[in-house]
């Protein structure tokens, strides 16, 4: 089973496994990077850290009401996060983590399980660390 036509499920999930290229939750399967949100899980699509823009973080920064902490997931290994990024959600009052996403994914999990606002954006990896 896959996320439906529109790359969305409509609830946030608890991520189940990553590698191959994508990431697994709420017994489905989703190809390629995914954004974590509190109205649900989303294809997202990122496939390097240079492509981490504003643009591309729109979503998330919609969300930002409903939002205390973005993990982003940047891969296999971890990069600098532009500052333009960093003040528009410290503007909305969301902290920032980038790390690789094998990282981002296990605090993800723990932070959701823990009931926080969390979100997280993934770049999927072919490789787990």
């Amino acid at each position: 089973m896959t996320t439906n036509d529109t790359g969305h499920y409509p609830y946030q999930a608890p991520i189940d496994a990553y590698g191959n290229g994508g990431f697994r939750f709420a017994e489905m399967s989703h190809r390629g990077s995914l954004l974590c949100l509190p109205t649900g899980m989303f294809a997202w699509g990122v496939t390097s850290v240079a492509e981490i823009t504003l643009e591309t973080l729109a979503p998330v920064l919609e969300a930002a009401d409903d939002i205390d902490v973005l993990l982003i997931g940047q891969g296999a290994d971890i990069s600098f996060i532009s500052p333009a990024i960093r003040d528009a959600f410290r503007a909305k009052g969301v902290i920032i983590e980038a790390v690789a996403t094998g990282g981002a994914v296990r605090t993800y999990n723990v932070l959701l399980a823990e009931e926080r606002a969390v979100a997280a954006a993934l770049i999927a990896v072919d490789k787990v660390r």
